[in-house]
């Protein structure tokens, strides 16, 4: 018995991963224990990305060609009308929301980093009352905030103005990033700090060249949702715009659809073009996004 626990494995690292590559890839799908798993994730891939291919068709038919067959291939392409079409008339809109989105995001990222980084890393009487009544807005639905927001709006002389816009997207994002951000501070090494202080840094310092870079992954977070958010936005533009030469996105295709209802081709081409500055951002942002998520450095 003491030979045979001494006697070395006849299995060797070679033998068990030939066996595992035979039991593991090299066995059919259908044959493995997770298969049902990846045929799941294959439909539901199947089924989120199968209305956007069918909103790319549409587009390249002409209205006669969406009438007889409306989903499927239809030759000619008229890819050049419908697309150019489209962008006349919706590109000022797509730059409005740029405009919006974009200073909207740039204002809540730079005041609510630095506001959650005062709160995680700073010593003042009533921090915590004064952090968990600004959590406490989180749970006011917005549409009770429409019309003090739009009293206050008009009070100012904002309206028809893109201000009216921007600063009510500013201040509305501040409340989530700064609970976000405020979580992500507090959970950094209170080393970095102290070293950055023995070296003569200040606060401002500190925060610029610590707190900064070390926040980008949970910063392209917030940048991605408040930009979806402000994008995506229908209600607020209709009250405080006139002039149809201001509205977002969301609105202006409402216009586009009344002019074009008929006219198929261009208009389904107006709606992916409308989405294409979203798939761009989160193409170009989404590393940081499945960062800022999955790291596990934000602890709520």
């Amino acid at each position: 018995m003491a030979r045979e626990l001494d006697r070395p494995s006849a299995v060797t690292p070679e033998v068990r991963g030939a066996a595992a590559r035979r039991g593991g890839w090299l066995r059919p799908l259908w044959l493995r224990g997770d298969a049902w798993r990846q045929l799941l994730i294959l439909l539901a891939c199947a089924l989120t990305f199968y209305p956007f291919a069918e909103l790319v068709v549409m587009s390249l038919k002409s209205t006669d060609q969406f009438q007889i067959d409306p989903f499927g291939l239809s030759f000619p392409f008229y890819l050049v009308d419908n697309y150019t079409a489209a962008w006349q008339a919706i590109s000022p809109f797509i730059l409005n929301s740029i405009i919006y989105s974009g200073g909207s995001t740039i204002g809540v990222l730079a005041l609510a980093s630095f506001t959650a980084y005062v709160f995680a890393r700073f010593r003042f009487p009533a921090k915590e009352l004064l952090y968990y009544l600004i959590i406490v807005l989180l749970m006011i639905p917005p549409v009770l905030t429409l019309i003090p927001q739009f009293v206050l709006v008009k009070t100012l002389g904002l309206l028809d103005t893109r201000w009216a816009l921007i600063l009510p997207y500013i201040a509305g994002g501040q409340v989530f990033g700064i609970f976000l951000l405020r979580s992500f501070y507090a959970s950094q090494p209170q080393e970095l700090f102290e070293a950055a202080q023995i070296d003569g840094a200040g606060d401002l310092q500190t925060y610029w060249r610590i707190a900064l870079p070390l926040s980008k992954a949970i910063l392209g977070t917030l940048a991605v949702l408040n930009v979806v958010g402000t994008w995506n936005d229908i209600v607020w533009p209709t009250i405080v715009f006139s002039n149809p030469s201001l509205q977002n996105l969301s609105v202006g295709l409402t216009v586009f659809e009344s002019e074009y209802n008929t006219n198929w081709g261009p208009l389904f081409a107006g709606y992916v073009l409308a989405a294409l500055p979203l798939l761009i951002l989160f193409a170009v942002a989404s590393r940081w996004f499945i960062e800022g998520f999955s790291s596990g450095a934000v602890k709520l």
